[in-house]
């Protein structure tokens, strides 16, 4: 029986989206953090509002972390540097909350525990050189693209708050082509027509050429529909508009709703934490079976529990794609990945002040060098071990 049509959407937010900004900080805490102390204990929250910012949480460290200059040199470069985007590092009061880690959590984990329980996804797939959703990662990509042309003043009008959304169609299990854009960019006052209640169709535009174009040649055509500023203008954004809370874009961070979440975030937490650890290593464990070619699609999930090292369980799901089964391919991941909290991390190389890149643009399908749970350097043993099976 053939497959039918079908239409999947993913989205993503810009560095300047209040969300992204508090993932940010909680992370440029926690660098801070690691570059001072590579044991360190974090688990930092971070929340903003209009004018206010708060950081808060548990942290167990050595040496001062300036929680205040972290925040406001993060903030400004994100791009809040001007009164005109309704919030700026100059002005906003910002509030210290944070406190020690509870010392019933630090008996467990200080043995090689897990820091908390939990589940936790990863997934590949051979939509994308980078092995991810499609969907997810054009949206990335377009997020990403208005944040160039902004900080680049290709389009000087643009501010630092943005959304992006790409609908993909498929044919028989195959993406094919883009149906649909969206796209919604904080802005000046400058591009409203004459009416003051719609962005100027040049400047539409502009945007639609300047952003959709370079990132999606070769998928769309004269039937893809694009979304530009749909409420008509976006000029009040950022925190002026919409309050930010770390770790309320899971979906964008990980694989756009394409597969399964854990449901815990990731941003402002160390690596003793699970909840990120142990998601970053199912994403490279999913990655190098299906660039082994065991698999076309991978989802990998571990469990754990509080204080117990090894995961409660490992399970792996690949719709049908898999040369070998999957009990097999179980075997083949306990036989070749770390599975502890302490074996993850290093094995990764996760106590290092790399995070605070990871908080905008999605934690997976990134080829920079921190990415170390995105190498593809178990990939010949996989094949030379399956060879034998």
């Amino acid at each position: 029986m053939s497959v039918s049509k079908h239409y999947f959407s993913s989205e993503s937010v810009t560095e300047g989206h209040p969300d992204k900004l508090c993932d940010q900080i909680s992370d440029g805490v926690l660098d801070a953090c690691l570059k001072n102390y590579p044991l360190s204990r974090v688990a930092c929250e971070t929340y903003v509002t209009m004018g206010l910012l708060i950081v808060g949480g548990e942290i167990t460290t050595k040496g001062f972390i300036d929680v205040h200059e972290i925040s406001r040199k993060i903030i400004e470069e994100i791009g809040y540097d001007h009164p005109k985007y309704g919030f700026d590092f100059h002005t906003c009061a910002i509030l210290n909350a944070i406190h020690s880690q509870s010392a019933d959590i630090s008996q467990g984990v200080d043995t090689g525990g897990a820091g908390d329980q939990g589940i936790m996804f990863g997934y590949a797939c051979r939509e994308t050189k980078e092995l991810m959703p499609l969907a997810l990662t054009l949206a990335q990509r377009l997020s990403m693209r208005l944040t160039k042309v902004r900080k680049e003043k290709i389009l000087k009008y643009l501010g630092p708050d943005g959304k992006t959304q790409v609908t993909v169609e498929y044919d028989n299990g195959k993406p094919v082509r883009v149906d649909s854009v969206v796209l919604a960019s904080q802005h000046t006052e400058d591009i409203l027509d004459k009416s003051g209640k719609r962005i100027t169709e040049k400047a539409r535009q502009e945007i639609i050429r300047e952003v959709a174009g370079p990132v999606l040649r070769g998928w769309v055509d004269k039937e893809t529909k694009y979304f530009v500023n749909q409420t008509g203008k976006f000029v009040i954004g950022g925190p002026q508009s919409d309050t930010g809370m770390t770790g309320r874009k899971i979906i964008v961070d990980t694989y756009g709703g394409a597969v399964a979440h854990g449901g815990g975030a990731f941003s402002g937490k160390d690596p003793t934490k699970v909840d990120r650890s142990a998601a970053y290593m199912c994403r490279y464990i999913a990655k190098n079976l299906v660039a082994a070619g065991l698999a076309d699609k991978c989802l990998v999930q571990l469990a754990y529990v509080i204080g117990r090292a090894d995961p409660l369980s490992v399970m792996i799901k690949t719709e049908g794609t898999s040369v070998l089964s999957e009990e097999v391919l179980v075997k083949l991941v306990r036989q070749n990945f770390e599975l502890t909290p302490r074996g993850i991390i290093e094995s990764l190389k996760l106590r290092r002040p790399i995070y605070r890149k990871t908080a905008s643009y999605g934690h997976f399908g990134r080829l920079e060098p921190e990415f170390t749970w995105e190498k593809l350097d178990k990939v010949a043993t996989l094949k030379k071990q399956a060879q034998r099976l």
